[in-house]
């Protein structure tokens, strides 16, 4: 089919995130992908400044990515996960727990980042179950965060500025506290700490664990916060046997300069998310971790098993290219990558501080965020964008970069000025 046909069948049967059906902006279409550029139907070329999602850390086509998926799909592609077990799945587990920090030992591979948060949210409440400590039904977060699209995921959004408010009264009410101060550099607010000491210490007796993004607050504003609020929530949710849970799916494998954004911290949460960049964007696949303390809790309660099971649980295709995900990052300088891209981001985009309209510009790892004090005018950004030869997607306020680690340094100069000529028109 011509291009303008498939676009034609892609508007009359396909959804897309976020969008209307039928749509109102067409989709450009993608003929392939290669290193860090997309290939459209028209012939041109865009460097990719989103990671596909923030997932392709190690860009499309890797050579590694490709021969593990070729390989294990000569082997075998899906063997159900109930009563039976493979290599790949045990050494991606067995993989997960050497990186993560300790003592997060046990692994739930899961299909998807909300999964892996509706998991880790039922992880908790049952462990609460088995401790007796049946009213402990509640979570508390903090406003400006976003953990997924599924229901449980939804309620710890933000109620007001997340897309999920139209939710409210269907959705669980779980407990909000003001969002941490967003300066990573700044020095930590003492006030803000015992907020959240206050919080948790009044809701202990219904809370069954916390649930935040460490150190970047995504999809819901990218902010960066200082990890000092972190260590806060670690003393005070220990002193009331409350848990916590961080949700590591867009900043897990390097993304903010360290392995995992809670290393800033030198704190350990009971149960930690990951997804997106765990394949190297291949393929669809999450994991929930939990410390020997929650699995076992759960062991003990009056139903000993966590009662969730998906089909497609440790699918050996998505475990072996996330397998050779990993040993890319483990044999390679990701950290030297990242902090290149963090240079380049700092002095490429500085430049929009000085222009109108634009309230912040922060980098923090391979993330560059630079902040309007209006909504972004989508079509406006998209045509400057593309016709700098650059893909991104801008959301709210919000035009931001997160390229994958293999960028080069002429691409990412691409990227970044783009992004300040996008400025003015957006």
């Amino acid at each position: 089919m011509t291009p303008d046909e498939l676009l034609a069948l892609d508007a009359e049967h396909v959804w897309h995130p976020y969008a209307p059906m039928p749509g109102t902006v067409p989709p450009l279409l993608v003929t392939g992908a290669e290193g860090v550029r997309l290939r459209l139907a028209d012939g041109r070329e865009l460097v990719d400044g989103m990671s596909s999602w923030w997932a392709a850390i190690h860009g499309y086509g890797h050579p590694v990515l490709d021969e593990a998926l070729r390989e294990q799909a000569g082997r075998m592609s899906h063997v159900m996960f109930g009563g039976l077990t493979h290599e790949p799945a045990i050494t991606l587990a067995h993989s997960l727990a050497e990186l993560t920090p300790d003592p997060l030992r046990h692994v739930f591979l899961c299909d998807s980042g909300s999964v892996s948060v509706e998991v880790a949210v039922k992880m908790c409440l049952q462990y609460q179950r088995s401790r007796g400590r049946t009213g402990r039904r509640k979570l508390l977060t903090w406003r400006g965060g976003y953990h997924g699209d599924t229901f449980q995921p939804m309620s710890v959004c933000d109620p007001e500025g997340g897309m999920h408010s139209l939710w409210r009264g269907v959705l669980p009410e779980q407990v909000f506290v003001p969002a941490p101060p967003s300066d990573f550099g700044a020095e930590p607010d003492q006030s803000y700490m015992d907020t959240l000491a206050e919080a948790v210490a009044a809701h202990a007796d219904e809370l069954a664990a916390v649930i935040v993004e460490p150190v970047v607050q995504g999809a819901g504003g990218m902010r960066f916060h200082h990890p000092a609020y972190l260590r806060a929530l670690r003393e005070v949710t220990e002193a009331h046997g409350v848990l916590l849970i961080f949700d590591e799916i867009a900043t897990g494998f390097g993304r903010t300069g360290k392995l995992f954004a809670a290393e800033h911290a030198g704190v350990t949460p009971d149960v930690l998310c990951v997804g997106k960049a765990l394949t190297g964007g291949y393929l669809t696949m999450a994991a929930t971790l939990c410390t020997p303390e929650v699995a076992h809790g759960i062991s003990r309660g009056t139903l000993p098993v966590l009662a969730h099971g998906p089909t497609f649980m440790g699918n050996p295709l998505a475990s072996a290219v996330a397998n050779a995900s990993i040993s890319l990052l483990r044999k390679g300088d990701w950290a030297a990558d990242v902090a290149r891209i963090e240079s380049g981001l700092r002095a490429g985009l500085a430049p929009a501080a000085a222009l109108p309209g634009v309230l912040d510009v922060r980098v923090l790892g391979a993330i560059g965020v630079v902040q309007l004090d209006r909504p972004v005018d989508m079509a406006a950004a998209t045509r400057e964008l593309t016709g700098r030869g650059v893909w991104l997607r801008p959301f709210r306020d919000l035009i931001y970069t997160m390229p994958p680690y293999v960028t080069e340094n002429a691409d990412l100069t691409r990227i970044c000025s783009a992004i300040v000529s996008t400025v003015t028109l957006a």
